[in-house]
């Protein structure tokens, strides 16, 4: 069985008799039905019974409602309620506007509005420029989606892809003090959404695009990068493989090997797979293979498709024909970014000594993370309940911060490769393991590192 998840918290209220054993006894039908009580409150007490609040993580809805049924199958218990604390956290939304400067009086709003804000316009029209220092667009960025290609959901649409949406902008206020705000489009026209998001940049310093599916999720970045003069990011590509890179550069570090040497199989060749793939390769990875459905990525297994073709030009260089399996023998590195449960810990076992193990699929990976560590030397995963957690939070907050400091007008493959470096950087060589090869989400360092490494970039 999974392990309770503080993504299925609930709370619940449950009335019990007046004794001495009343709340233990209901902690501890909690804990057997196999959940983790994190708290226990009383709400309200009368001479015959109490009103208790117990607070659980659960494995998921379905184990939510048995925990319910467990503590209603007490004598004398009865729930009264409960609810689960994701849904009470997204009630609402999550995020909102603030004011910068509060408007209380007449003078305020003279200023803020009419009739001073006419001069700001009239500024900002005469040079247009000002727009990023008179405006939100200093500190802006959209967070851009057609809903898609949702991680883990697939094709939800835009309306079910806002809370991921919401979720994205409030990581870069939290971890970048950047303004971001979901624009969530009905639309899954390429020339649509690239003439939308066109026609709403005055108002933002830059573009995260997100959860757009391969391969127009391509095209639209390249357009909008050569059409805009503002920053686009397609986070699905860069930041996953940014913070690969980074998490790779200290695991070559733990067994020994360098980058230029080592059999790279990377499994997945839609948005992360190219980007991880062009990003390897412009920090000097020189044996990369590729494998996509069919087997490994040649000339001659291309299906039409130019990114496709672009991988098979520029990787497997011996031009190897087999499966994934048959490639990962000998491989130092496996690179996943694909589908769960493709792999066992055997297949692991082929690999060279001192393997390296990045099995990113979520939310489940590509191999059981547990199986793979009996066999390779540095395991990762996307997921936040095993070491070595490869999460874009640490690449897009920094890399915007540095990007809306400068102003920059575009992104470079070198800026990917320098926010990567400043990633890996920030774990000490006295803090390097096998179990700690890329810093926590919450390691306030990464944010400013990246920053300054890209605000270098930009202005050199």
């Amino acid at each position: 069985m999974a392990l309770p998840s503080p993504g299925y918290t609930i709370t619940l209220r449950v009335q019990v008799p007046a004794s001495q054993r009343a709340t233990s006894t209901v902690v501890a039908a909690v804990a057997d039905a196999g959940a983790a009580v994190t708290g226990v409150d009383i709400a309200h007490s009368t001479p015959d019974g109490l009103v208790v609040d117990v607070t659980c993580d659960t494995v998921d809805t379905q184990h939510s409602e048995q925990v319910v049924a467990t503590l209603e199958a007490l004598a004398g218990v009865h729930v009264l309620k409960w609810s689960d604390s994701t849904f009470l956290l997204h009630l609402g939304g999550k995020i909102e506007v603030a004011l910068k400067t509060p408007i209380k009086t007449r003078r305020d709003l003279s200023r803020a509005y009419t009739p001073g804000v006419a001069r700001v316009c009239t500024a900002i029209a005469e040079n247009p420029d000002d727009a990023r220092r008179l405006t939100i667009k200093r500190n802006t960025v959209a967070v851009v989606t057609d809903g898609t290609a949702v991680l883990g959901l697939g094709d939800i649409g835009p309306a079910a892809a806002l809370p991921v949406m919401e979720g994205k902008a409030a990581l870069f206020k939290q971890f970048g003090g950047v303004d971001a705000w979901p624009v969530c489009l009905d639309t899954t026209d390429t020339e649509e959404i690239i003439s939308i998001v066109k026609a709403l940049a005055p108002v933002y310093g830059g573009v995260n695009l997100e959860d757009i599916s391969a391969p127009r999720c391509f095209e639209i970045e390249a357009r909008l990068r050569a059409e805009l003069d503002i920053p686009v990011f397609h986070d699905d590509q860069h930041g996953t493989a940014i913070v690969v890179l980074a998490a790779l550069v200290n695991a070559l570090k733990v067994v020994g090997k360098e980058l230029s040497e080592v059999r790279i199989a990377v499994s997945g060749v839609g948005a992360a797979g190219n980007a991880i793939i062009r990003l390897l390769k412009a920090q000097g990875a020189a044996h990369i293979v590729a494998f996509g459905r069919e087997g490994a990525l040649h000339p001659g297994l291309t299906n039409g498709d130019p990114h496709r073709r672009w991988i098979s030009e520029n990787t497997n260089t011996d031009r190897f024909t087999g499966t994934l399996r048959e490639g990962l023998a000998g491989a130092d590195v496996f690179i996943g970014v694909s589908a769960g449960n493709i792999l066992t810990g055997a297949d692991i076992a082929t690999m060279n000594d001192d393997a390296i193990v990045f099995a990113l699929a979520n939310p489940t990976p590509e191999v059981d993370p547990i199986a793979a560590a009996e066999h390779a030397a540095v395991v990762a995963t996307g997921r936040s309940d095993h070491p070595n957690q490869i999460n874009n939070v640490l690449a897009f907050p920094g890399l915007f911060r540095g990007l809306l400091d400068v102003g920059a007008t575009e992104i470079t493959d070198d800026l990917l490769r320098v926010a990567a470096l400043a990633i890996a950087d920030v774990v000490d060589d006295d803090e390097l393991n096998s179990a700690f090869v890329i810093p926590g989400v919450f390691d306030h360092r990464v944010a400013e590192a990246v920053a300054e490494a890209v605000r270098s970039v930009s202005t050199s």
